[in-house]
């Protein structure tokens, strides 16, 4: 089977990768890919808002699955044309994408069919914004509505702080994004992510991570796309896993389809877990960039085989994924500047790293050296039998790799060891 992958980051490589493997397929093309991609398929030079030529490049090469990695052609409506077209897609239509691109949509939805989720308000301009607040305790939470690239996030502590985040929103730091904002509760309690494959109807899961969001140790500075991950998560539980299919998950499938516009593809709950359980802290439609990474080094079963399943809506025939008992670790090497403005054209060597696996996301060629060309470029990937092993040869690998202009944080996985750490004791006790 032939399959075009369309994206260029991190988690496309990682899904690049692990689609390579599989038996089923004959040949991988990404678009537009990145040097690290290339190694498991052709590059090709479309552009995924031409939906025209992504469509006439799959009928040229005989696509039997198109998938698409990241949020904003999901978002522009690239599925549904591909889908009239007969082209299968792994990935939701525009409509249902909105559960990613628009905050508010997603709130609105939990907010009528009872979701567990932040008490919220929406605002379109500076003075409905600053009204809203007024019914907020502090610390209080900002979204721009709109796809941010992970970004459009402020946790206000004080008054200052979130004035200066309407003035961010609504200047246009956030850019259209910006213009319509969601103000909600800060809630306590410790964040996880969780996957599962849907088709329309059927659920699967598919895994659980820990993202680490904010640029630095201890998770200090301002949030980003992403610094590391881990998987699974060990604190969510079997029983909770339980608890937000049957609270959150499921019936916001079941809404969709109710609303004439059936889910399909991956989605990603962020999920934040309080002391009154887990609540919804916001939807993705696509796999994240970087517990992408974590998921695939861990997953066992074929990823061609349930992409196809989920496009073709068979995942209620399909077996359940299989993933190695191992944990899974991966550090992201980030371009110094970043989340602001990165500094590009730096050189990177030293990528052959035993026990670990590199991904690629913001990087490039030019003069036949590989250079960063974006804000995160690598994903330094391990496993291990828990998360204290495989964070050790995850750095292992970080400490060999030659990218002077790059950094990272050094504590990727850091709740997880403290558990592990407190599990040892409590053994010796």
């Amino acid at each position: 089977m032939n399959v075009l992958l369309i994206g260029s980051g991190g988690r496309e490589h990682a899904l690049a990768w692990k689609l390579a493997q599989s038996p089923r397929l004959t040949k991988l093309y990404a678009a537009p890919g990145n040097p690290g991609i290339s190694e498991h398929a052709e590059l090709v030079p479309l552009d995924a808002a031409d939906h025209r030529a992504v469509i006439d490049f799959c009928r040229r090469h005989a696509i039997g699955l198109a998938v698409i990695g990241p949020e904003a052609p999901l978002v522009d409506g690239l599925a549904d044309n591909l889908r009239a077209m007969g082209i299968p897609t792994f990935g939701p239509n525009k409509f249902p994408a909105q559960l990613e691109g628009s905050k508010g949509f997603t709130k609105d939805l939990c907010a009528r069919h009872d979701i567990p989720t932040a008490r919220y308000a929406r605002a379109t301009d500076r003075l409905a914004a600053e009204t809203a607040l007024e019914e907020f305790s502090l610390p209080v939470v900002i979204k721009a509505d709109g796809l941010a690239a992970g970004k459009g996030v402020i946790i206000a502590e004080t008054a200052e702080d979130a004035n200066a985040g309407l003035d961010a929103m609504f200047a246009g730091g956030f850019g259209a994004a910006g213009e319509s904002v969601v103000v909600e509760e800060y809630m306590e309690g410790e964040e996880v992510s969780f996957f599962a494959l849907v088709d329309g109807e059927t659920v699967l899961p598919f895994g659980s991570a820990q993202d680490h969001k904010r640029v630095g140790d201890g998770d200090t500075g301002p949030n980003t796309g992403g610094m590391g991950a881990y998987s699974p998560a060990r604190i969510f539980t079997p029983a909770l896993e339980e608890q937000v299919l049957a609270e959150i998950v499921r019936p916001t499938v079941h809404a969709l389809a109710e609303m004439g516009h059936p889910f399909s593809g991956i989605l990603y709950a962020g999920l934040m877990l309080t002391e009154a359980g887990p609540r919804l802290v916001e939807y993705n439609v696509r796999f994240g960039d970087p517990e992408c990474q974590a998921l695939m080094l861990r997953l066992d079963s074929d990823l061609l085989d349930l992409m196809l399943a989920c496009a073709k809506g068979e995942l209620a025939e399909a077996a359940a994924p299989r993933f190695s008992g191992d944990a899974a670790l991966v550090v992201v090497m980030a371009a110094k500047g970043y989340p602001g403005t990165p500094k590009k054209d730096g050189a990177i060597a030293g990528l052959e790293q035993k026990g670990a696996t590199i991904f690629q996301a913001g990087t490039a060629r030019k003069g036949g050296k590989l250079v960063a060309d974006g804000g995160r470029v690598l994903g330094v990937a391990a496993r291990g039998k828990d998360v204290a092993a495989a964070q050790r040869a995850a750095y292992r690998a970080v400490d060999g790799i030659h990218f002077p202009s790059g950094f990272c944080r050094r504590d990727i996985g850091w709740r997880e060891i403290a558990r592990l750490r407190a599990d040892a004791r409590g053994r010796k006790g």
